[in-house]
């Protein structure tokens, strides 16, 4: 589904990925454990075109992603849930869960939305509430939401469980569990693998942006 190869990537004059290479395929989820700085986030910027190789390739089902506009992704079936949530603060939960949705022509919107709100019942309720007024632990839901919203094929989760509390976090994992055995790949980057190394299929460690060791979980 997702084949990374040889991925060279630097930001202004650091070079941020030396030579990244993993796969993901069709209904596998896989772990990207790395420390803070260690590329993970580059990487995920990388495949959704926010920044653009030297070097390698991101293919995509047989497509290769640097050829495309990074606004093509929505329509491909991926979605990304930044580490930062990257929520729109004056916007509702609902706009911004329905953002990637509006410009993908092939997805309903009251499709995905039920959808959501079927994996997240606890958004319905907030549905009309601004982002910027809820808590962090929330807007992480919103967030995991939004790229549910569109991930009909691939999920990107850039640390998940980062700055949130044990009992969101819990119901994140929860969520994200609930993908085991779906048609949807998942990639999950965080710094250790503690809330899902028992749902992964296998572990790429990612060291000063290249591989350090890859094993089945």
């Amino acid at each position: 589904m997702l084949q990374i190869e040889s991925l060279h990537v630097s930001i202004q004059a650091v070079q941020a990925l030396r030579g990244l290479s993993l796969r993901v395929d069709s209904g596998c989820m896989v772990g990207l454990v790395g420390r803070n700085g260690a590329g993970k986030t580059t990487l995920m910027r990388s495949v959704m075109g926010h920044l653009a190789p030297r070097q390698g390739r991101i293919v995509f089902d047989g497509e290769d992603l640097a050829a495309l506009p990074a606004h093509a992704r929505a329509g491909m079936g991926i979605g990304y849930m930044p580490e930062d949530r990257g929520l729109v603060p004056e916007l509702t939960v609902e706009e911004n869960i329905l953002l990637p949705i509006w410009v993908s022509p092939t997805l309903n919107p009251a499709d995905r939305l039920a959808l959501v709100y079927r994996v997240l019942p606890e958004l319905q309720d907030m549905r009309e509430r601004r982002a910027l007024l809820l808590s962090g632990g929330q807007q992480k839901l919103v967030a995991l939401a939004r790229a549910l919203a569109v991930g009909t094929r691939l999920l990107l989760l850039d640390e998940p469980f980062e700055g949130v509390a044990p009992v969101l976090s819990k119901r994140l994992a929860e969520v994200i569990a609930g993908l085991k055995g779906s048609a949807v790949s998942v990639l999950i980057a965080q710094s250790d693998l503690n809330h899902s190394r028992r749902i992964v299929d296998s572990e790429v460690v990612i060291e000063r942006g290249t591989n350090a060791l890859e094993t089945s979980a």
